[in-house]
Formats: structure tokens, C-alpha cells, sequence
């Protein structure tokens, strides 16, 4: 089958899949209000293209804390792989190494973040949750470093995990043999909301890695987050899986953006199903965005093949529009690109 857009992989996996794993991966929270908004709100984003701007193809290439890759286009972090697809994470590292990009490696994945590691064949970082059991993050965050991890990407948005009622409605769950590899049992993977600020403090006592914080949608939450020592941002609603009516993030990132003023990196993650996706959110001032749910649907259909297949259309699809925009390189994507937006 040739594929084009990332939406066939995604019409392909809904055929594939078992209704529980499609369900469990497509839910969001609640009425799913924040996650149809994160696709629609890129809709309400035009862009303003330059024409005559020489050039014979467009640099697609940046640095996300001074690690090169190939587009500003990485791996998300998703849990539960081996449930869409038998080979699981490791085919979803492997697939992404192979577009020459960045995987983040998730808590919940159900293969070792060591076996993940040496399956790599490009960066990769590591996502934490917070646990009830500080001892669990702890250990978590040490076997990252020793594995060869390059930050840590530390999730904040979960105090609880969210209420996926759609999942809930049609009684599913997660079958027995997907289990959590880098946890010893259901016990240790309790999230906690009893954290404040000052765990950034602890977690910089652990690890000489650097610390992205994944869950940030407001500026005053950026400018703590500074304060406390990251290294970078992700603006990020968690795929519309955690509060409801949560801002997609899209639009949330010009505020983060503005708070920041240059003093650390910001990524973004929900919604991006396009090239000209990226390009916008790069204009408004992310360094580079996360995909999940679109490297899933490549995973599930075929595999490492799938995951580098799905990174090798949003790739495509971002240099026809940087052509047509008048961008040559990454650098020169700017707000002067977007038209004022609203829903």
C-alpha cells in the first residue's frame, strides 16, 4: 500500500487493531473536548508564504539540546507498544533512528528502557512519571543515565491518571500480557500529586542529565520551571489524555514561548499530523515537536518500517512547505509566518 499521509496509517491501524488497543490509544479524557481541539486548532493557523526566496532545498536539520537531528520531528513518548505491535518498542526506536531523529523512551513501555537503549540507532531520552514511591522514580532516573540516556523528560501533568471514559464506557482493559518492563508491579506505578516545585531539586541531586519538563501550558508555570532548573519545555496537554478543556497546546505555546525569552528550549507535542503542522509550530516558536499517536499508526500497520515510513512523510510534507513558504532553513521560520488565529 503507498502510503501518503499519516492519516492512512492511522485508518489502516484502526482496521488492524483490536477494539480495545484501538480504543485505548485514540481515547482522550472525559468528552474529549481538549483532544478534538488539538487536531482542529492547527485548521485556525494560516500561513503568510514569501515567494522568490532562492534556494535548491530547504535545511531541515536542528539540535534539541545540542543533539543533532535530521527535522525538528521526534518520537513522543507512548506507553503499551507491544500492544500494537508484537516487536513493540524496540521496532519504534529502531524505526526512529533510522529517520535520524530523537526517541523519548516512556515509563510505561513494555520493554526495558536497557533493551530500548541498545536497540537505538539515534539519540534518545527518557520519560519519568512521579511516583507514589519516590524510590521508583529514583531508581528509574539512575538506570537512564547508566543506560545511556541523554535527559530525562519529566512528566507533570499527572497527578492522577486521567479519566479515559470512553475506555471506561466500553469496559475495556489493558490485557495481561502488556505489562509495564520497567516497573516491578502495578503498586509502583501509582503517580503521586502530593509534588511540589522543589522535586525538580531532588531530581538534579540524582543525575548530571538534563531536565525537559513535559506537561507546561501557562507562563507562570514556565517561569517556575525555569527557576527550578530545566533545560527545556514541552507544551504539552498530554494528547488531550488528562484534564479535559485543557488548552490544546498548539495554542498554548506563543504564552510559553513569550515567558521563556530565549532562556530555554521549548518543544510541543498534540495534534501534529502534517509537515505544515510542524512548520507552524515551529513559527510560533517551538525548536521541534513530538509525535505519538502517528508513529503508533505506522507501528502498528508495519512495524519499523511503519515508524520511519510515518517520520519520512512529515518530512516530505515540511519541505514543501518550507519551499512554498520561502523558508530555507529551520533558523529562518519565524512569527512573521502566521497570520493572526482563532477558534
Amino acid at each position: 500500500m503507498n502510503f501518503v499521509q499519516t492519516s492512512q496509517y492511522e485508518e489502516e491501524a484502526r482496521r488492524i487493531l483490536d477494539a480495545a488497543a484501538w480504543c485505548y490509544l485514540e481515547s482522550g479524557s472525559g468528552i474529549e473536548q481538549t483532544l478534538r481541539a488539538a487536531v482542529a486548532a492547527f485548521e485556525h493557523i494560516w500561513l503568510r508564504p514569501r515567494v522568490l526566496v532562492p534556494m535548491h532545498a530547504p535545511d531541515m536539520s536542528t539540535t534539541v539540546l545540542g543533539i543533532p537531528v535530521s527535522l525538528p520531528i521526534m518520537a513522543a513518548p507512548v506507553g503499551f507498544q507491544t500492544w500494537f505491535h508484537p516487536d513493540g518498542e524496540l521496532a519504534t526506536v529502531q524505526g526512529t533512528g533510522q529517520a535520524h531523529t530523537l526517541y523519548v523512551a516512556s515509563s510505561s513501555a513494555t520493554t526495558s528502557l536497557e533493551d530500548i537503549a541498545r536497540a537505538a540507532g539515534g539519540p534518545i531520552w527518557f520519560q519519568l512519571y512521579l511516583y507514589q514511591k519516590r524510590a521508583v522514580s529514583e531508581q528509574l532516573v539512575k538506570r537512564a543515565e547508566q543506560a545511556g540516556y541523554q535527559a530525562i523528560v519529566v512528566t507533570v501533568d499527572t497527578a492522577y491518571y486521567g479519566r479515559k471514559e470512553k475506555f471506561m464506557r466500553n469496559n475495556f482493559s489493558t490485557p495481561e500480557h502488556v505489562r509495564k518492563a520497567n516497573l516491578k508491579d502495578d503498586a509502583d506505578g501509582q503517580v503521586s500529586g502530593e509534588y511540589g516545585w522543589d522535586v525538580f531539586d531532588w531530581l538534579l541531586s540524582l543525575t548530571s542529565l538534563p531536565l525537559v519538563i513535559k506537561g507546561v501550558l501557562t507562563a507562570e508555570d514556565t517561569e517556575l520551571a525555569i527557576q527550578h532548573g530545566v533545560a527545556g519545555i514541552i507544551v504539552s496537554n498530554h494528547g488531550g489524555r488528562q484534564l479535559d478543556a485543557a488548552v490544546p497546546s498548539i495554542l498554548a505555546l506563543s504564552e510559553v514561548v513569550e515567558a521563556v525569552d530565549g532562556r530555554v528550549e521549548v518543544y510541543m507535542d498534540g495534534g501534529v499530523r502534517t509537515g505544515t503542522d510542524v512548520l507552524k509550530a515551529v513559527a510560533l516558536g517551538a525548536r521541534a515537536v513530538f509525535v505519538g499517536r502517528p508513529v503508533i499508526w505506522g507501528l502498528a500497520v508495519q512495524g519499523i518500517e511503519g515508524v520511519s515510513n510515518v517520520f519520512e512523510i512529515l518530512r516530505e510534507e515540511l519541505e514543501y512547505a518550507m519551499v512554498l513558504s520561502g523558508c530555507p532553513t529551520i533558523a529562518s521560520i519565524d512569527r512573521m509566518l502566521i497570520m493572526q488565529h482563532s477558534l
